[in-house]
């Protein structure tokens, strides 16, 4: 998949609500809890660059939280400066708004540590990319910065 180039200074304001949801950054005693939901739905991959999102006070990533249970997460400048990603909602919760709410939150937050741009590496869909924030595919950036996957010594 491309990368996508995002105009983070021509985003919309607005951050949209998901009813019964909050979206807030994970605390530092939530770590290890988030980083294992992760890996349980994900993958071990995006949970170590989850785990990376807390370089950073207030942590670079977000949670989305419906009764007291994880439903999705996104993170940003965690596996390059400028990048947003992983994300993921879990299926159950998928069309209902919150990989959007995820999405706007952490590239606002991305524009507010001085960001112009930021970069969607390997954008899976595409098109709700471009749909979503006016993202731009990148010519020639496949297969990007992400090399490819270095086998486990079993």
């Amino acid at each position: 998949m491309p990368d996508i180039l995002v105009k983070l200074y021509a985003l919309d304001e607005a951050l949209p609500a998901v009813p019964g949801v909050i979206f807030r950054h994970p605390l530092p005693h939530e770590k290890t809890v988030v980083r294992a939901w992760v890996a349980r739905h994900f993958n071990t991959a995006w949970a170590d660059e989850f785990e990376v999102s807390f370089r950073s006070a207030p942590a670079s990533s977000y949670i989305a939280v419906r009764e007291e249970a994880l439903v999705g997460f996104a993170c940003y400048d965690v596996t390059a400066r400028g990048f947003f990603g992983p994300t993921g909602v879990l299926p159950a919760e998928r069309g209902r708004g919150l990989g959007v709410a995820l999405l706007r939150r952490s590239l606002r937050a991305l524009r507010a540590l001085g960001y112009a741009y930021a970069i969607i590496g390997d954008a899976g869909p595409v098109e709700f990319y471009v749909k979503t924030v006016g993202g731009i595919p990148i010519p020639d950036s496949e297969p990007g910065i992400y090399p490819p996957p270095i086998a486990p010594d079993l």
